[in-house]
């Protein structure tokens, strides 16, 4: 019988307790209820609720559930409805009468939202680590590379010559603010609702602060209707995963990019690439795009958890049931392609040569061309004319910028000397770069070490 079932004179529709039974997706959180369960026994022997030998028996019997669960001994019924309703009858199973004491003072409803907090808490922590090892690849390639000239662009049009360190290092500052955001996160997923029962407390003299320092939680959500009615961090967490995946997807939309023919740039190993079963000459970076594809995932769970929140009133509602399946879709796709993310880029070679040459005098190098004038104290709006009606000349004539004589230069300016010719290569315009966090290999070498340093 149903947990609830005590007042009603029928049983449950069959088809409406498979519509509403979750036992495929809370079972998961079997860990977390355990250990949920066994903070609230504690508390209740510690408050003599229950007495020593019932709470000691229903102590055992629950490690004794957990080792059946995970050997699979155990086995999932759905007609069970959830996990809270397997645990607690499988108790009973083993202890008799004793069991029926473990839901004292504690409801269904502050029971899942402390699962889930539970839950949040240990893949938090597990996200942080796999970013910060995504991070720690990226590093390892920055360092491969910061020699190497590639160009950077904006509009995915050339912009300017820069180390392909630096462009690394971008992912690595962004990442980083991702690590910043599920830390941050944490504060808020590691409090207890424990004990705020339906949604009004109990009249039983339980100790909220207490079941909150054994499962080793900051403090407890106070306000008891706020407690089971909150799903803000859950939001926050799919949030954080979601910007995690945008990242994540704009790397892998560059690695496909650059393992095209057009760019040439990167190598793929066979063992992260698929070919064509029709075309054989087919190299296909399908791990780069899959994870750019899953994104999706991460931001329907998004939208679905905030559309099944916006018009809920206070307190418990029975469609937050439907948030776990969209935070655990969220936490694993995450978890899943920030792993494939790190193994993708360390099983792939970049070519350092690709590029230097060819942006040597290229039209990219025009604004260290505008920089030129303004030292020669040109004002900057007129050195920006200038050069564009020399990038016109250039490209009417088919012609880089190096292609010019200083006779043809000095047509435009008479500010131009031969030392112009000196700033026309790739690796000059990088080391000509002064501004902090620039590109140049000092600022560069010094993003390099800092990270090497935090991300030890």
């Amino acid at each position: 019988m149903a947990l609830w079932n005590s007042r009603f004179k029928k049983s449950f529709d069959k088809g409406a307790l498979k519509f509403s039974a979750s036992l495929d997706v809370d079972g998961k959180l079997y860990n977390e209820d355990i250990d949920g369960s066994k903070a609230h026994v504690k508390m209740l022997m510690k408050q003599k609720i229950v007495s020593s030998n019932d709470g000691n028996a229903i102590l055992k019997a629950l490690e004794e559930i957990r080792k059946e669960i995970s050997s699979g001994k155990l086995k999932f019924d759905w007609q069970k409805e959830d996990i809270h309703s397997l645990i607690e009858e499988r108790l009973v199973d083993k202890i008799g009468e004793r069991g029926k004491r473990l839901h004292t003072a504690r409801s269904r409803n502050d029971q899942v939202a402390l699962d889930e907090r539970l839950y949040m808490r240990k893949e938090i922590a597990n996200l942080v680590k796999l970013t910060k090892i995504f991070q720690r690849t990226l590093l390892k390639q920055a360092q491969q590379h910061k020699d190497t000239i590639v160009s950077g662009y904006t509009h995915l049009q050339r912009a300017q010559p820069l180390l392909f360190a630096h462009h690394l290092i971008a992912y690595v500052s962004m990442l980083d603010r991702d690590v910043e955001r599920l830390n941050d996160c944490m504060k808020r997923a590691n409090n207890s609702p424990l004990g705020a029962a339906a949604l009004a407390g109990t009249t039983l003299p339980i100790d909220r602060e207490y079941t909150a320092k054994l499962l080793g939680m900051n403090s407890v959500i106070v306000n008891s209707l706020d407690a089971v009615a909150d799903r803000d961090v859950v939001i926050e967490l799919i949030g954080a995963c979601a910007t995690i995946m945008m990242h994540l997807s704009r790397f892998s939309e560059e690695m496909v990019l650059w393992s095209s023919q057009e760019f040439s740039f990167a190598n793929i190993d066979d063992s992260f690439a698929t070919g064509s079963s029709l075309m054989p000459q087919k190299k296909n970076p399908d791990i780069a795009e899959l994870i750019r594809g899953k994104v999706g995932r991460v931001y329907g769970s998004l939208f679905a958890i905030l559309t099944i929140m916006k018009s809920l009133p206070l307190a418990y509602n029975r469609d937050m049931q439907e948030d776990k399946v969209h935070l655990l879709e969220a936490v694993d796709t995450t978890k899943d392609s920030l792993i494939m993310a790190s193994e993708l880029l360390k099983n792939t070679k970049f070519d350092k040569k690709r590029f230097e040459k060819e942006l040597d005098g290229d039209l990219l190098l025009a604004t260290d061309l505008v920089d030129y004038l303004v030292r020669k104290q040109v004002p900057f709006r007129k050195a920006h004319e200038i050069i564009g009606e020399i990038v016109a000349t250039c490209v009417d004539s088919n012609k880089k910028l190096n292609g010019l004589t200083i006779a043809q230069y000095k047509q435009f300016s008479t500010k131009f000397e031969e030392d112009i010719f000196k700033l026309l290569t790739s690796r000059t315009s990088v080391k000509n770069k002064l501004s902090l966090g620039s590109t140049s290999p000092a600022e560069v070498e010094k993003q390099l070490q800092f990270w090497k340093k935090k991300l030890k």
